[in-house]
């Protein structure tokens, strides 16, 4: 049998840095990156299914079993990339105001992503929010709904994107309040509840 010593490095690379995807994982990301694609046919109402998508995975982690997520967080915020890219796409052709803010919170949470995904600190994710998604959605809504962006709305749109996001980063990566709980179990307890 034909031994290519580069084939051997890529495989020990492949295996060591766990590359090679599980089915689930696999099923995952085809939703999530695909279902992403719809924010282009409508920004502000894509923007809020592709939100929902994001979530979509927390149940499918809980009903599949074809090998499991092995880092829940570094997948999701990978596939996460590919939604704040699509928005960034749109973002760009903005005015220039806008514009310019919508490069500068998708470089800042980028750059939180890079140094989450060297320290592996979820702290990280706190310090870095995902100010852009929020922004996108406020800055979407805006124009759907032909309301005139002005300074002061830009402001309004920053000041909820800011507050909304650390308070959900907190409770996400500071406080942790979901990582005991499958997205199945809160469903149903929802349910009961009413």
């Amino acid at each position: 049998m034909y031994n290519n010593p580069k084939n051997s490095v890529l495989l020990n690379y492949i295996n060591s840095y766990n590359l090679i995807m599980t089915t689930e994982e696999l099923i995952i990301s085809f939703v999530r990156i695909f279902a992403s694609l719809v924010v282009f046919k409508s920004n502000f109402f894509g923007a809020f299914f592709v939100i929902l998508i994001d979530f979509s995975d927390l149940f499918m982690m809980n009903l599949l079993s074809l090998g499991g997520v092995r880092n829940y967080q570094a997948l999701d915020k990978f596939l996460d990339l590919f939604y704040l890219f699509f928005f960034f796409l749109i973002a760009i052709r903005w005015n220039s105001t806008l514009k310019k803010i919508s490069v500068f919170l998708f470089t800042f949470r980028i750059f939180g992503f890079l140094l989450f995904e060297i320290l592996e600190e979820r702290f990280i994710l706190f310090l870095f929010p995902n100010i852009f998604e929020f922004w996108f959605i406020g800055i979407a809504f805006l124009n759907q709904f032909k309301i005139k962006v002005t300074k002061n709305k830009i402001i309004i749109v920053l000041i909820f994107s800011l507050g909304l996001k650390f308070i959900q980063e907190y409770i996400l990566h500071v406080w942790k309040i979901l990582d005991d709980y499958s997205a199945v179990d809160v469903l149903k307890s929802f349910l009961e509840y009413f």
